[in-house]
């Protein structure tokens, strides 16, 4: 790594983490003050209030963080005449740009990947400790399609993988040929385990005064292959959150139910996608900065450049509600908006930069 690459890393990961903290304190302090009135006595439930806090807000402020930090990094090398020291030792505007690009890739793809973890389910959690719910794992009275199944759990403890009071009702070519009841059921092996079921099946051929129900029990079976209670819990939720893995299940199991998939769909490219509309807006920032310092007005480019950002965020975090609501498809929404950003960046980067 050469010595002005250095330079600019440590200048750039310093102003980066000063920044990350000071959003995140600010953040989790006074979402804390505002909540404190409702949240329980209990010192473990408020600490994880904050840890889940902390973690949601982290999605938010660390793409901010990689903006402001280039532009505070920016603002120091053109103002102390640092940046066309570099050029005129030899050293190109990809040189400069090229290091800050790759990090904010990097730290997108460590959000990425802690968005692929249980903990992006923060914001719910952090949403049943304020309603006193968080110790609350039940869903009640579910009904599902699920391949040629019609599924009704009375109640489902998606934490626990358990499910009391099941019906499975099995469909074939629309006819009702076979009903599992029973008592209790875990999801184990990627597999419900139903115990003592009593299984109805209806004759194949029927006929007048011989026909008649076939009646057995089991003591033991496995069904349902892949449902799993995760996926089960959330469908029944007006405001949810998904995993990156869940989401990517969710998505291949409806299409198999032939189910509008638009919402989950948003969900998943809000966190595969959009974290990512850093890259051309550093890009363009750069490209729009000056070489000097006599002329370069500092009050004007730091503030144009935070507007220019929190509006192209704001923009996007609209796009996916517009997008999760359905009004348009993710594509339209969030997609091709992006790709018209990158687009307009690398112009820019060929006319300004390269």
């Amino acid at each position: 790594m050469k010595l002005i690459t250095k330079y600019l890393l440590g200048k750039y990961l310093k102003y980066f983490f000063i920044i990350l903290v000071s959003l995140e304190i600010f953040f989790i302090g006074f979402d804390y003050l505002q909540n404190v009135g409702r949240l329980p006595h209990s010192a473990n439930l408020q600490l994880l209030y904050l840890f889940y806090n902390g973690f949601f807000i982290l999605t938010i402020t660390l793409p901010l963080s990689i903006i402001f930090a280039w532009i505070v990094t920016l603002t120091f090398l053109i103002k102390e005449n640092t940046l066309i020291s570099f050029y005129a030792l030899g050293v190109s505007k990809k040189m400069v740009l090229f290091p800050i690009v790759l990090i904010g890739v990097f730290l997108t793809i460590i959000l990425m990947f802690f968005q692929t973890t249980e903990l992006a389910y923060s914001s719910d959690q952090k949403s049943k400790i304020l309603s006193n719910k968080f110790f609350v794992n039940e869903k009640s009275n579910i009904l599902l399609k699920y391949n040629n199944n019609f599924v009704y759990f009375q109640k489902l403890y998606p934490l626990e993988k358990r499910a009391e009071n099941i019906k499975i009702f099995r469909l074939e070519n629309r006819e009702l040929v076979e009903t599992i009841l029973a008592k209790i059921a875990y999801y184990q092996d990627n597999k419900w385990y139903v115990g003592d079921a009593t299984i109805i099946s209806k004759p194949k051929k029927l006929e007048w005064g011989s026909s008649k129900l076939n009646i057995r029990y089991e003591k033991s079976l496995y069904t349902l292959d892949g449902f799993k209670p995760e996926i089960i819990s959330n469908v029944y939720q007006e405001k949810v959150e998904y995993s990156i893995d869940d989401a990517l299940y969710t998505i291949a199991l409806f299409e198999k139910q032939g189910l509008n998939t638009d919402k989950i769909t948003a969900i998943l490219y809000g966190k595969l996608f959009i974290p990512f509309m850093v890259i051309p807006l550093v890009v363009l920032i750069f490209a729009y900065s000056s070489i000097s310092g006599r002329f370069f007005k500092t009050g004007k480019f730091i503030s144009g450049a935070i507007l220019f950002s929190l509006g192209i965020w704001g923009l996007f975090f609209f796009l996916q509600k517009i997008a999760t609501a359905t009004l348009l498809t993710p594509q339209v929404a969030i997609i091709l908006p992006l790709s018209l950003l990158f687009l307009y960046s690398v112009v820019m980067y060929q006319k300004r930069i390269s």
